[in-house]
């Protein structure tokens, strides 16, 4: 059993029960988080206290739904009542919060069981999650590649099988990177759609909160039980969710409108990327879809606008603590000294050009349903790695690794990671299926299509 759907089936036809999955997944983390490094902290007796309240309940024909009794996991960026919050930094090592974070209270009422929480880049703040403070985290494709950033424990832990699902936040591609360098699904819901009541923020206006599983549907039932409004969270939408985010059985994508970039996406990524990401689209033109050559807005000045946002923003958030400047990884602190460095006229240029990029790219809309590109330019790299060859031509890991996905969050669309294929090293590779606003439902069904018609999800980690 590696899905969600999979183990709720197995509990519900009393072939497992969620003590046996709860303490599969705590000997699971015990043999191999060692070389992984993937979780912060672990839960196991309260774990196992709600995996026997779970398996009583279902016994009793108390049915929360397809979460019931599953072990997950959730980033360390997820306020957790009584259980420190570290935030992967050394300034919040000590942090216990009196409160959860809405998505903990959401995921505890859906059944689900909580066995720890993931380990992460710095504050959220890059895509490598080499901590210097609590160690790097591995890739399970590869112990000396990343998994990604910032939610690489999440990636590492869903993908290595040490839990079901693991919940990751996404600032400039924090869910989506880690999911393509792992090989899972990655979910980063609409601006709003998801709560950020009690998540320690990295950014004001960029931050999302979504699933990293190992199918797609698996990530649709967790946005069952995550999505809609929270008073608590003065950004959360008020727009009424989908009855069910679930793709039906048989996903059809017959009539969907998919546009393929002409510009920007494909201009400078890896062969094996872009090979993968055309095959899928390939694959979605045989189940009946339109691929509708289209050309998109300027989205290297989107990163530029969301780079000025999130340097500005996070060095606003993390001012009280500048002070103490030792406390930082030498990254993190370079990336907040630059953001103090940005005039204030930057920071308002980039918001009201901000508003005019959304207008222009709401317009591609009314051609298409969903785009398709790639998630990365590149499968993950070597570990204190900080170059990496593209085509002939070195490019920053950091910028590299957010080229594709930066200007999603900017725009606060929503956006699905999944997997496309393999490198020439091995490494998994993904792509990314960007929708309208709070078409989740849309996104999650073309995603279903194409793993129905594909086996790249279940690829899985060198023993």
């Amino acid at each position: 059993m590696r899905t969600i759907l999979e183990a709720a089936r197995a509990l519900r036809a009393r072939q497992v029960s969620s003590v046996e999955l709860t303490q599969a997944s705590l000997d699971r983390i015990a043999s191999h988080d060692p070389r992984l490094n993937a979780m912060m902290a672990m839960m196991p007796e309260s774990a196992l206290e709600r995996a026997r309240k779970a398996d009583l309940e279902l016994a009793a024909g108390t049915d929360l739904g397809p979460l019931h009794g599953i072990p997950i996991a959730v980033k360390d960026v997820f306020c957790t009542k009584g259980v420190r919050t570290t935030v992967g930094s050394k300034i919040f090592e000590n942090f216990v919060p009196d409160h959860d974070a809405a998505v903990v209270e959401r995921l505890a009422a859906a059944g689900a069981v909580l066995v720890g929480k993931t380990g992460m880049h710095e504050i959220a703040y890059g895509v490598t999650s080499n901590n210097p403070h609590f160690g790097a985290v591995r890739n399970p494709w590869g112990t000396d590649r990343v998994p990604g950033g910032s939610s690489g424990g999440s990636g590492s832990a869903v993908a290595a099988d040490l839990v079901f699902m693991a919940m990751g936040s996404d600032t400039g591609g924090s869910i989506r990177i880690p999911a393509a360098f792992c090989g899972t699904v990655g979910l980063k819901p609409t601006f709003g759609r998801v709560s950020r009541y009690g998540v320690m923020p990295l950014d004001f206006s960029l931050d999302h909160m979504g699933p990293l599983t190992r199918s797609v549907r698996d990530a649709a039932l967790t946005l069952n039980a995550l999505a809609g409004f929270d008073a608590r969270d003065d950004t959360s939408s008020q727009r009424a969710v989908e009855p069910d985010y679930s793709p039906p059985a048989s996903a059809g994508i017959h009539g969907l409108r998919i546009g393929i970039p002409e510009n920007f996406y494909f201009d400078h990524v890896d062969a094996a990327v872009e090979a993968g990401v055309r095959k899928m689209a390939e694959t979605a033109r045989q189940l009946g879809a339109h691929l509708v050559p289209i050309r998109v807005p300027d989205i290297a000045a989107m990163n530029v606008t969301a780079r000025v946002i999130l340097l500005s923003e996070a060095a606003a958030l993390m001012e009280p603590y500048m002070n103490r400047r030792s406390e930082f990884g030498a990254d993190v602190l370079a990336l907040l000294d630059q953001g103090r460095l940005l005039p204030a006229t930057d920071y308002v240029n980039a918001q009201r050009l901000r508003q005019l990029m959304r207008l222009e790219f709401s317009r591609l809309w009314e051609r298409v349903d969903c785009l398709f590109t790639p998630c990365s330019p590149i499968g993950a790299p070597k570990i204190g790695q900080t170059f990496v060859r593209i085509r002939g031509r070195d490019e920053d890991v950091r910028l590299a690794s957010t080229r594709a996905v930066r200007a999603v969050n900017l725009l606060g669309l929503p956006a699905l990671s999944m997997p496309c294929g393999l490198d020439s090293e091995g490494m998994p590779l993904a792509l990314q299926i960007i929708g309208k606003p709070f078409d989740e439902a849309g996104i999650l069904r073309a995603g279903a299509a194409l793993e129905d018609a594909t086996d790249f999800h279940t690829l899985t980690p060198p023993s």
